[in-house]
């Protein structure tokens, strides 16, 4: 009689998994999300373009329940003074998550403020500097265990830069390769990913480091690069999740160039900083982000938790610091904060539009640094 109970149990089990399982396939769609690209600077004039993400899945002939979705992003913006730039990017998962390939293709011909080198550049010391990038990445990596992740990246970078103002600190500034460079890093990657979701967090570790070397003959200067990245996620109730995030990167060599030196500030970590206020041989910064579910629907049972709310609030604070190999010090850590709402566009595979305003560091005579950030999808 037990037996017979087991077996039903069993029975039982598996169809209520299965059933798990065809509900999650029924809920998988093609998504895309454009949004307009508007803004107004004196050093740039008018802007004008389009962002926009398309979400897919890499195995429609052979779909899989735990496949996580693939993304195509473009970001593609002109002015009025001529400016221009296209960055396209892929994220692409294929069945049950054996292989990640990620792929990146920049091209921009956009001014960008040079504050100079360190931790205590001046906001008066800027000067407008005219950049054309050139940037190819691709990095592919292969699921070793359930978790583990190994790879391979190339990453190549040229960059071109012109005085555009005899103001500020860049035409009198002693800096490696001040009209520009190339080159190209080959890498090494090793993963841990244990996340229920990619791109929205609620439970879960992502490890991830990389070291690339660039040779000579594919460089302009041999160069070797560390780069680190950490979270960890903790469900605290239905509704709310605290994420922890780390980052560092080191630039290593005898010759240095000033544009491949690791920039504080950006729209993941150390969000309030314009990027390349502060650079430096190494970076280091961690945050904190507690998030907050507005109006969220679950749907619980033993095999899966799905979240489907419209909208989420959160809040931030982190620090960070940029120094040499020679003066490493906490005394340099500087502060961010800020608060950011999400709007879910696809409550399946849990995609968000972010808004978020971040607050830095205040120099003396000077405004409290800040930024305002509008992105599709998460910081980390």
């Amino acid at each position: 009689m037990r037996k017979a109970i087991s077996a039903l149990s069993l029975c039982v089990l598996a169809s209520s998994g299965l059933k798990a399982q065809d509900s999650l396939l029924a809920h998988r769609k093609n998504s895309l999300f454009p949004l307009p690209v508007l803004g107004f600077s004196p050093e740039k004039g008018l802007e004008l373009g389009v962002a926009a993400l398309y979400s897919y899945y890499g195995d429609k002939k052979n779909p899989s329940p735990f496949t996580r979705n693939s993304t195509a992003s473009l970001l593609a913006t002109f002015t009025t003074n001529k400016q221009f730039k296209i960055d396209l990017r892929t994220d692409n998962w294929t069945r049950n998550n054996d292989w990640h390939i990620k792929t990146n293709l920049r091209y921009h011909d956009f001014p960008v403020y040079f504050y100079g080198l360190g931790d205590t550049t001046h906001y008066s010391d800027r000067s407008l500097v005219g950049n054309k990038r050139y940037k190819v990445v691709a990095e592919v990596e292969r699921r070793v265990t359930s978790h583990f992740y190994a790879g391979l990246s190339v990453q190549y970078q040229h960059d071109v830069f012109t005085q555009d103002e005899d103001k500020g600190i860049y035409p009198t500034e002693t800096l490696v390769d001040k009209e520009g460079g190339y080159a190209t890093f080959l890498g090494v990657t090793a993963i841990y990913d244990n996340r229920d979701n990619q791109n929205y967090c609620t439970l879960g570790t992502y490890v991830r480091l990389n070291a690339a070397y660039a040779p000579s003959f594919l460089s302009k200067h041999p160069l070797w690069r560390i780069e680190a990245k950490a979270s960890q996620f903790f469900r605290i109730s239905q509704r709310s999740t605290l994420g922890l995030n780390g980052y560092g990167q080191s630039l290593q060599g005898n010759t240095l160039p000033f544009y491949l030196l690791p920039e504080m500030g950006n729209d993941n970590i150390m969000r309030g900083y314009y990027t390349g206020r502060y650079r430096d041989q190494n970076y280091l910064a961690a945050q904190a982000e507690y998030r907050y579910y507005i109006d969220p629907k679950m749907h619980i049972n033993m095999w899966f938790i799905d979240m489907h709310p419209t909208f989420a609030v959160a809040g931030f604070a982190g620090t960070g610091m940029v120094f040499s190999n020679r003066d490493f010090a906490l005394d340099k850590l500087k502060p961010n904060y800020g608060l950011g709402i999400r709007y879910f566009y696809d409550k399946h595979t849990r995609l968000t539009i972010r808004l978020d305003y971040g607050w830095g560091e205040k120099r003396a005579g000077e405004k409290r640094q800040s930024g305002f950030y509008l992105s599709v999808s998460e910081a980390f």
